[in-house]
């Protein structure tokens, strides 16, 4: 798209812009799950996030790890270390957790967390395979455990017979007497005989417990086994929540404020939340800043360059596009414009941000419900691109449309005077209005379809969020899904299609900018048929003659020359008049000598330099022109005498003015040259018009002055007077006049008649009068015979 070069100049905006739409839409698509955490950790698991505890009792931690490997046994002796507690006002064997280097408690919770759930099967009143294979297991261990004790219990009796036979055994080695000592010996004896019993019984049941203990890695094995299988289309997540309840009971066990744990993790959380939508807010605002400033920087740049090009166009150029559409396209085409870039780096580069990072982490999320967003996404894509087509060819008509309403208005507004006094009111009106009417339809077209999407878009949204309830729900009764997970699916997949709708609507408004930035292109890339010379011949000392050598001419669209082989020379200090009929030619040439337009043969020099060769700056410096339609400016007068150079002082524009015949009806106003003109120089006459546009010309000291019909306003009176103040007070300066007048050039050093483009006679008057019958024509038509100095014939 043509409106995306704009943004080339400016790459180091949109590289801050993209790392800024990256934080914030990092910080957008980190609130969902930090919702969901809110409901899941901190509601439902007591503020746990895994079911690791910091403190278990040494009775608990030994049921646990019964269920564990030998390998499981030992990382977690490793990251735990004995010690007590007062609870109840009675000590308790505990251990802490003392993680070791590498070590984390979420490494640590998958070690738990199976474990966990076998152990609180025990305690479920379900009898199944799983539970059967977990009973097996606590049924061994407290078989080993009474076996190991009775052991125990018959090794310490042995022991104890062991030591009464060895003291009766002494009592009989020391007895005196024979009976005594006989009887002694037999009680060592028995009592021998009752300990090797005994110790072969605790011998027996040690090794039966041995052997138990031996196939008890089989059974936990195949317990977990079970227990995995058991667990069906119960997710991870339900296994981590049985962990972490187990956790909360240990922990109120212990007398933990648990109500403080989950409390201390909402506040957290929530604080997290609030930091993340400042840091988003930030973000944002500072995007909209930057994309504000490029996009009125553009914006500028635009205008001064479309108006810079405007300036250089010639007439050819001038006619190819309408000043209606010109001043459309530099003000609201380049409105367009700047919307649309605003759009870009604020819509277009952070809605796939957006809509790619969702995507991200709904994968994240291993729902399974992935399957939801594709279906919005596509939704979104075939509403969106029906619209494009739809609207699309109506973007291309809409700025042509505004044109053509800025052309009707202009041309009722300018031309009020001439459609009142024709009473044409009730036609211009009946044309405005159709115009206008065309307009409001296609804008009425496009806001419809723009009013369409909204809708549409909602229910495309609610549908979605309705068939995500759906399944999540199935899930969660499945126990795949928890209810905080579901929140954050729903709200991840509302941002994947809103990251759509924004591109949609963007879509929407786009194509209008697109359009308004070819119409700004085709005037920056229309290259002036008139322009300067590579090498330009400036330095040369010019005096202001002006030579026609064989000039011909021809409008652009024009079948035929207008002007045939023109040569004349106008010279300093003298006055060169061109006269003809209406049609003849005279302002053509006159508009050849400041390049209005350009010469198709032949060529215009000054001082005998072809005026192609010189810059369009240093031929104007030499000009005073005064336009056959008089032209003012806003402002005063001052600032409109003095509009040929800043740098004129009072002095010379007082003396301008005076030549001009404007001094007495600007000193009849009480603010003089302060004067304000109002635009176009419609408070003043048209005689009042023209003299202040002579003043304009003679202000700037020129070498060439040009007057093309300029006294055409003026009475005779008038006339007479400011010829004579020009011939009085401009010496040395080449004067070129077109009139329609014979009395205004009748003293003219001398005079050019033109006649369909060609010269057919030059002269000073008395020279014509004799010599040239189209003159002769012309000043009888004029001036009385008196005037002219022919006697009336009888």
């Amino acid at each position: 798209m043509k409106i995306f070069k704009y943004l080339g100049k400016y790459w180091y905006a949109i590289i801050a812009v993209l790392l800024l739409l990256i934080v914030q839409a990092s910080s957008d698509l980190s609130l969902p799950s930090l919702t969901s955490d809110i409901v899941d950790v901190g509601i439902q698991q007591g503020g746990l996030e895994q079911s690791t505890p910091d403190k278990v009792r040494k009775s608990t931690l030994q049921g646990i790890k019964l269920f564990m490997t030998d390998e499981e046994k030992q990382i977690i002796d490793d990251n735990y270390k004995e010690a007590t507690q007062t609870v109840d006002g009675k000590k308790v064997d505990i251990y802490k957790l003392d993680l070791q280097k590498g070590m984390t408690k979420d490494k640590l919770a998958k070690i738990f967390n199976l474990p966990m759930l076998m152990i609180a099967s025990t305690q479920s009143e379900k009898s199944s395979n799983t539970n059967k294979e977990i009973n097996d297991v606590v049924t061994s261990y407290t078989a080993i455990s009474k076996d190991a004790e009775k052991a125990q219990a018959l090794g310490q009796e042995a022991k104890e017979l062991g030591q009464q036979a060895q003291a009766a055994g002494k009592e009989a080695a020391t007895a005196t007497d024979a009976a005594t000592a006989a009887a002694k010996g037999a009680e060592a004896q028995k009592l021998a005989a009752e300990a090797q019993t005994k110790g072969t019984q605790a011998q027996e049941l040690g090794n039966a417990a041995k052997e138990k203990n031996a196939a008890m890695p089989e059974k936990v094995e195949a317990a977990r086994k079970a227990t995995k299988e058991g667990l069906g289309s119960v997710g991870e997540d339900t296994l981590k929540s049985v962990g972490i309840q187990l956790t909360l009971s240990e922990y109120k066990e212990l007398d933990m404020n648990t109500k403080k744990i989950q409390t201390d993790y909402i506040i957290k959380t929530g604080a997290k939340m609030i930091g993340l939508t400042l840091v988003s807010a930030v973000a944002a605002i500072i995007v909209g800043l930057i994309g504000s400033l490029v996009a009125a920087t553009v914006g500028k740049n635009l205008r001064v360059g479309q108006y810079e090009q405007t300036l250089a166009f010639s007439n050819n150029e001038m006619e190819k596009f309408s000043p209606a559409s010109l001043i459309t396209r530099n003000t609201n085409d380049i409105q367009q414009i700047q919307m649309g870039l605003v759009m870009i780096m604020r819509i277009v580069l952070y809605a796939p941000i957006l809509g790619i990072g969702g995507i991200y982490r709904v994968y994240q999320t291993g729902t399974g419900m992935g399957w939801i967003v594709g279906v919005a996404v596509a939704g979104v894509l075939i509403l969106v691109l029906t619209l494009l087509l739809t609207t699309m060819p109506k973007f291309k008509a809409l700025q042509n449309l505004v044109d053509r309403v800025n052309l009707v208005s202009r041309e009722i507004i300018t031309g009020l005077p001439v459609i009142r006094a024709f009473s044409r009111e009730k036609f211009e009106e009946k044309r405005f209005d159709t115009a206008n009417t065309n307009l409001m339809k296609t804008q009425m077209f496009v806001n419809r379809a723009m009013s369409l999407l909204m809708p549409v878009m909602m229910l495309l949204m609610n549908g979605i969020s309705v068939l995500i309830v759906w399944v999540g729900g199935q899930n969660m009764s499945n126990g795949q899904m928890q209810v905080g997970d579901m929140m954050a699916f729903i709200t991840y997949t509302m941002q994947i299609v809103m990251a759509f709708m924004m591109l949609s609507m963007v879509s929407i408004i786009l194509p209008r900018s697109n359009v308004a930035a070819a119409r700004v292109d085709e005037v920056l890339n229309t290259e002036p048929t008139i322009k300067d010379p590579e090498k330009p011949k400036d330095d040369h000392d010019f005096k202001g003659e002006v030579k026609f050598e064989g000039v011909q001419f021809r409008y652009g669209d024009a079948d035929a020359d207008v002007l045939h082989h023109i040569n004349f020379t106008a010279k300093p200090g003298e006055t060169t008049a061109l006269i003809g009929s209406t049609g003849s030619g005279k302002s053509t040439i006159v508009n050849l000598i400041p390049r209005l337009f350009d010469v198709t043969g032949g060529r215009i020099t000054i001082d005998g330099i072809d005026i192609r060769q010189m810059s369009l700056h240093k031929l104007h410096e030499l000009m005073g022109f005064v336009p056959q339609k008089g032209v003012l400016f806003s402002g005063d007068i001052a600032s409109n005498i003095k509009f040929g150079d800043a740098n004129i002082s009072d002095e010379q524009m007082k003396k301008a003015a005076e030549i001009a015949q404007a001094t007495e009806f600007i000193n009849a106003n009480e603010k003089g040259f302060e004067r304000s003109i109002s635009q176009g120089g419609t408070n003043v006459s048209g005689g009042q018009k023209q003299r202040l546009s002579i003043a304009r010309a003679l202000a700037k000291n020129p070498k060439i002055l040009i007057f093309d019909d300029s006294f055409s306003a003026l009475d005779n009176k008038t006339d007479v007077t400011l010829r004579r103040a020009l011939s009085e007070n401009v010496k040395d300066v080449t004067q070129i006049i077109v009139a329609q007048k014979i009395s205004t050039i009748l003293h003219a050093d001398n005079i050019i008649v033109l006649d369909e483009g060609r010269v057919v006679a030059q002269g000073r008057h008395e020279e014509l009068m004799e010599s040239s019958a189209v003159y002769q024509e012309i000043a009888q038509s004029q001036l009385s015979n008196a005037e002219l100095g022919i006697e009336e014939a009888d």
